[in-house]
């Protein structure tokens, strides 16, 4: 045993030392940040806070990404450099067993279907950028422009190759070179547009009301759904559970406080969560008075009811290429990381170089992208437990695989690797004062959050709830 045990950890040592690494803090930090800033925080945080009591769910939602978030994220991280490794390897380092190469394979492969239709809608962006960049602001209001577009097969399928394209430029790269030096650009640009998009929303005639909405707390909607969303709204953008973490923490340098980066990241998402929904209910707001139809249309809101809002303020062609330039950022930042991790699996797993890797990559993506692309055109009458394509790989892996995958990584690193050797690792650069916190977390209210959050998304799929 102590030989097999000084082999595990000559292997882990090897593994950390000889990996591609992010070149500090402030690396590991923005390319993280770019990976939980994506298109959840654009539309879905606003869309939510809106639905759930507007102050409210932003209480609820920051108490959770600090407690909840914070030790699912710390997990994966610390995970990630203890052994230098992406999902699946890093739970072998430590069992071989089946339960644990399901847990594995599970955190691969979500990035893996995720991907593919993340770049399709990520293609719808970069159309409604084109679209205002030419100067077509009526068009892009025009109730029937969407719905036009998405059922058009040359243009779907050719705007989300686009942005595969741009994606996959970046990670070809590799990590210091391209993931962590286009999200040195990426964030700091897209921090600067939200701020100037949110400024102009919030000055708008009406929107004053929109602000007060979603800044105090409206216990009157307040209800066991509100946690539940709120809930729900934080695993999905804080990057857990999708092998991301588990992967950047393998690119991490020993020297850099994992605590501290942990809480700026969760800061980070926050930030650009609260000002997205700063751009867009006090927008609403102004535009309908605040019509509760138009403030929970959902994945709507951004590619038919903004359009109208900035064609309605003035300025609508200069505000929407920003806004839509902004959402580009975001959107890219988490697909790179997407296909980053995705890549990585294949090299750890087939011993294949990176250009192979992102080769294999590449395939995925047009066979599962083009299936969500054509779900709406060509392929429309084709579904799957009455979803289309898109929305069966998003239940799938947001409903269904994420809770199964953070939970499996919960009860590894309780019953498996131990909180002791995580908490270890930690302590190499970092004053952990959160422990109390963390190992309460861990041990009892992650396990139950993330059964409950399996279950209602199980739930409301049937009808049997509505969340």
């Amino acid at each position: 045993m102590c030989v097999k045990k000084i082999k595990e950890e000559r292997t882990m040592k090897e593994n950390t030392e000889n990996r591609s690494k992010f070149s500090g803090s402030l690396g590991y930090v923005l390319a993280t940040a770019g990976s939980a800033v994506g298109l959840g925080n654009i539309w879905r945080f606003p869309y939510l806070a809106a639905k759930y009591g507007g102050g409210a769910f932003l209480l609820v939602y920051v108490i959770l990404a600090f407690t909840f978030g914070y030790t699912l994220m710390t997990s994966e991280t610390v995970l990630g450099r203890l052994t230098g490794k992406s999902p699946v390897s890093a739970y072998h380092t430590y069992s071989k067993s089946k339960w644990a190469t399901a847990g594995g394979w599970i955190n691969a492969i979500v990035p893996m279907i995720i991907l593919p239709y993340y770049c399709v809608i990520g293609g719808w962006v970069i159309k409604y950028l084109v679209t205002y960049a030419v100067g077509n602001v009526k068009g892009a209001a025009q109730d029937g422009f969407f719905g036009a577009f998405i059922g058009s097969a040359l243009q779907s399928e050719g705007w989300f190759i686009v942005f595969a394209a741009l994606t996959l430029t970046v990670i070809l790269f590799g990590v210091e070179s391209g993931v962590e030096r286009v999200s040195k650009i990426m964030m700091p640009a897209l921090v600067i547009l939200a701020v100037i998009v949110a400024i102009y929303s919030c000055t708008r005639p009406g929107a004053a009301e929109g602000i007060k909405y979603f800044c105090i707390p409206n216990f009157k909607d307040f209800s066991v759904m509100t946690i539940v969303a709120a809930m729900g709204q934080m695993f999905y953008s804080l990057s857990v559970a999708m092998g991301i973490l588990i992967t950047y923490g393998s690119y991490m340098k020993k020297d850099v406080d994992v605590d501290k980066s942990t809480k700026t990241v969760i800061v980070f998402d926050s930030g650009i969560a609260i000002l997205s929904a700063l751009m867009i209910i006090p927008a609403v707001f102004a535009f309908s008075g605040g019509a509760p139809e138009q403030l929970q249309a959902g994945p709507s809101l951004m590619f038919v009811m903004i359009p109208k809002v900035f064609e309605s303020m003035g300025l609508g062609q200069i505000t929407g290429f920003i806004f839509f330039l902004l959402v580009l950022f975001a959107a890219l930042t988490s697909s790179i990381s997407l296909a980053e991790t995705s890549a990585a699996t294949f090299v750890d797993e087939l011993g294949w170089d990176r250009k192979k890797s992102v080769g294999l990559v590449l395939l995925i993506m047009l066979v599962l992208g083009s299936l969500s692309s054509l779900g709406y055109n060509l392929l429309s009458g084709v579904t799957i437990i009455g979803l289309q394509f898109l929305d069966f790989f998003d239940f799938i892996s947001n409903s269904i695989m994420m809770p199964i995958a953070a939970f499996a990584t919960c009860i590894f690193v309780l019953k498996v690797v131990g909180r002791e050797k995580i908490e270890n690792e930690i302590a190499l650069s970092s004053d952990f004062r959160w422990k109390t916190m963390y190992d309460l977390v861990l041990r009892f209210i992650a396990p139950i959050f993330l059964v409950l959050i399996l279950l209602t998304s199980i739930l409301g799929f049937f009808g049997v709830i509505s969340i």
